[in-house]
């Protein structure tokens, strides 16, 4: 069993976080599959292939603490250890102006994208610096709204920029326990969230354009390569993206 390598990826029906947790099954983790959709869990490890097995689907609400702790109490029983924690379900909001953004709605993006990342590496951090050998990597799914906003997007960009903060505060508080902390910004990754995008998409001069979009296995490549690195290094930033999407010079 030493050769043993588990992972817990959110969001993990549909999307990079399908595609991540493929890449990772394929790079020989058990990876624990979360979300809140146990059809979608289900679709997710049936695509698996031939890495199907290492596939476990287990229906989680990363908003609700008690949902929480029952996935990562799962980690422990079924592998007794934490390698990777890939911090991705995360939602958007609707395109409207701030005043107009309905408290609730703002909540619930917070309570998922900011709150959710905020539980799952609480209690990963628990399992890893307790097990030996001691530590793990948890990477944290900013989005490049982490660092420039489109029109109309409050509850997410403010989440994710926040998210800029929990990333730090991790790596800081948790490198003696050696664990190491990623923040990726993915731009326009090829998923069914970002087909809109091939239709056109406001922009902050009040056009609207059609924006170029990558392969989602780009971005399950660059978390492979992430976590294969020791945990000595880390990667503390990376951006991914479509090269011709409008993201530097946006606005």
């Amino acid at each position: 069993m030493s050769d043993l390598k588990v992972a817990v990826v959110t969001g993990a029906g549909s999307g990079i976080g399908r595609a991540v947790s493929h890449a990772l099954a394929a790079a020989g983790y058990e990876v624990l599959l979360a979300g809140r959709r146990a059809d979608a869990l289900e679709e997710t490890r049936s695509l698996g292939g031939a890495h199907g097995a290492r596939l476990h689907p287990v229906v989680t609400d990363v908003s609700d603490e008690a949902s929480v702790n029952a996935l990562f109490a799962e980690v422990s029983k079924r592998f007794g250890r934490l390698d990777v924690l890939f911090n991705n379900a995360g939602r958007g909001g609707p395109p409207v102006p701030i005043e107009d953004l309905p408290v609730d709605i703002w909540k619930d993006i917070v309570n998922i994208n900011l709150t959710g990342m905020f539980l799952c590496a609480q209690a990963a951090i628990r399992i890893m610096k307790n097990q030996k050998p001691q530590g793990g990597r948890i990477i944290n799914n900013g989005s490049i709204s982490a660092h420039a906003p489109r029109p109309f997007s409050i509850g997410y960009t403010s989440t994710k920029h926040a998210v800029t903060g929990l990333t730090k505060s991790i790596s800081l508080d948790t490198r003696h326990y050696n664990i190491a902390c990623t923040q990726i910004d993915i731009g326009n990754a090829a998923t069914p969230m970002t087909e809109r995008m091939t239709k056109g998409v406001p922009q902050p001069d009040g056009t609207t354009r059609v924006e170029p979009r990558m392969d989602v296995d780009h971005v399950a490549q660059m978390v492979a390569q992430i976590v294969s690195y020791p945990l000595e290094t880390n990667v503390q930033f990376v951006t991914i993206m479509a090269t011709t999407m409008p993201f530097v010079g946006r606005g």
